[in-house]
């Protein structure tokens, strides 16, 4: 369980058990915490709560919701205290969660799962319900971050809602849409030390075609108002199809510049617009792969803020969810992704029905999914027409390349930092606070085997060396990483990971790991099961 060699981490462990199936499971929410039981040695230092949020319904009466970002939004949290450790969670109180119950069954379309209209109203209520327009889902699965004072549980839509991080209450659903210019925002926004909160979304830019929106929310005003009320369009970049915008799920950040990433995946607005006029579609059914785009990157100045136009830099396609980092170096803004070869969209393969299959079915279907690789990209920021045809990277630790073409765009070739057969390393974390838009070193990732999360991976950057947690029969997620007081080395502090071993006495852990070299340090046992958790934050 310590450092492993990268030959032996692309071995294949089996599950032939299909354990995995247990955190695609509905469970139901605590009444109040529960104690867990420790083993090892918590560091004394190590006090907080773990917030995560997932999917916790996957069905309601008859209906079962299709796809992974369909359950309904579970908030958890496990609270470190004088050594002891509660687990806690609550179903968020979603206009689509209330009403489900209410109805039991699916009210509002999720991304992979149609509503149909009230069977017991007459066909004329019926006929008209296809006909009254999108009706946005607000189910909040996805990640919780904080916004001034205050902490908001997000998807992808212009709605977040505001949660109480000690009771996890549902206290207000708040549409973005009122404040800014955007159809949404991602999940994954990036923070200021001041509390500068930076996000990217789609939008209707000039003469109705579609751009994309980076948008800016401050700090906490001195009148304690809320920030959000103050946010603010930062600068605007422009799509590469007029009405189909990429689908976007994270944007990089360096000190400078912010770097935007489109990819082959669009979302079909036409079709988007008219799809809710017809029974059964989904937001699922508006993707479409422009087989023939490629990837482009596009940088924006971030004081002053604009786009520069002049830099036009394309690669083959791949799909992108995740940044790991970006930071400038010697003229050149160096990019590390998690991505997937190709334009086919990996989401295809996220839907319930595949990833509950027999281990063996799993297998095949991920054989025909997209690769999973960590690449890194060079962005050249100065750029002169008589180096058209010649590498204009000089960095000497990376392969990476960047050529100019003659119609002056920029052709990009990566480095790999990480391969394996269908072994993604995904869901990254760096030390936040040190690192982002900063050079680093090292990379926390969950490893995805065929889609199936099943170990805790360490990856330095630099050198590529990896260390691998790995337990049979248990699927860890997203490892966040805490820093211990006073550190000065970029990975002193520990791992917090949800453990689910569905066969086991506590099936439920909070895990704690060195950050160095991946050994346990310590583990918090509960007796319930934990469904798949997607992302999270800590909070001190």
């Amino acid at each position: 369980m310590g450092k492993i060699s990268n030959k032996r981490q692309t071995n294949c462990v089996e599950h032939p058990a299909a354990s995995y199936k247990k955190i695609f499971e509905s469970v139901e929410e605590l009444n109040e915490p529960i104690p867990a039981v420790i083993t090892g040695i918590i560091p004394s230092w190590l006090g907080g709560s773990l917030l995560r949020m997932g999917p916790g319904l996957f069905e309601v009466g008859d209906e079962h919701f299709q796809h992974l970002f369909d359950g309904q939004a579970l908030i958890h949290k496990f609270d470190l205290k004088n050594g002891q450790v509660t687990y806690y969670r609550k179903f968020i109180r979603t206009d689509a969660y209330v009403r489900a119950m209410t109805e039991n069954r699916v009210v509002i379309t999720e991304f992979g799962t149609a509503a149909y209209p009230d069977p017991c109203k007459n066909i004329f209520s019926r006929f008209f319900t296809y006909f009254r327009g999108i009706e946005v889902t607000d189910n909040c699965l996805v990640n919780i971050y904080p916004i001034g004072e205050d902490f908001y549980a997000v998807t992808e839509t212009n709605y977040i809602t505001k949660v109480d991080p000690d009771s996890l209450e549902t206290l207000k659903k708040v549409d973005l849409c009122k404040y800014l210019s955007v159809n949404g925002v991602t999940a994954h926004p990036h923070t200021e030390r001041d509390g500068t909160v930076y996000n990217i979304g789609n939008c209707f830019g000039k003469n109705m075609s579609l751009a994309y929106n980076i948008v800016k929310i401050p700090p906490v005003p001195k009148d304690k108002s809320d920030p959000i009320e103050k946010s603010q369009v930062l600068v605007q970049l422009p799509s590469s199809e007029r009405l189909k915008p990429s689908y976007v799920h994270s944007f990089g950040m360096t000190d400078n510049y912010f770097v935007f990433v489109e990819q082959p995946v669009k979302i079909n607005l036409l079709k988007f617009l008219s799809a809710w006029s017809f029974r059964g579609a989904t937001y699922m059914d508006c993707f479409e792969s422009n087989t023939s785009m490629g990837t482009w990157f596009h940088l924006a100045s971030k004081e002053p803020a604009g786009y520069l136009s002049s830099h036009k830099f394309r690669t083959s396609a791949f799909n992108l969810f995740h940044h790991i980092n970006a930071y400038e170096d010697e003229g050149f803004i160096v990019v590390d992704l998690c991505t997937w070869k190709g334009h086919e969209f990996v989401y295809n393969y996220l839907y319930l029905a595949n990833l509950k299959e027999e281990w063996e079915e799993v297998k095949k279907a991920a054989a025909r999914a997209p690769q999973p690789e960590v690449r890194r990209y060079v962005l050249p920021l100065d750029i002169h027409r008589e180096d058209q045809g010649k590498n204009l990277v000089s960095l000497s630790y990376t392969t990476a390349t960047a050529v100019l073409d003659s119609d002056g765009t920029i052709w990009l070739e990566p480095e790999v930092l990480f391969s394996g057969p269908r072994q993604a390393f995904e869901f990254p974390q760096i030390n936040y606070s040190k690192c982002c838009g900063k050079k680093y070193s090292f990379a926390y990732g969950l490893g995805l085997n065929h889609f199936i999360p099943d170990r805790i991976v360490k990856l330095n950057v630099q050198t590529k060396e990896i260390w691998v947690w790995q337990e049979e029969d248990s699927y860890p997620s997203e490892p966040l990483f805490v820093p211990s007081p006073g550190a000065t080395q970029e990975d002193d502090g520990v791992l917090l990971s949800v453990v689910v071993k569905p066969g086991a006495q506590r099936p439920g852990s909070l895990l704690v790991l060195d950050a160095r070299n991946l050994t346990e340090l310590a583990r918090a046992e509960v007796n319930t099961i934990i469904p798949i958790t997607l992302h999270g934050m800590y909070k001190p």
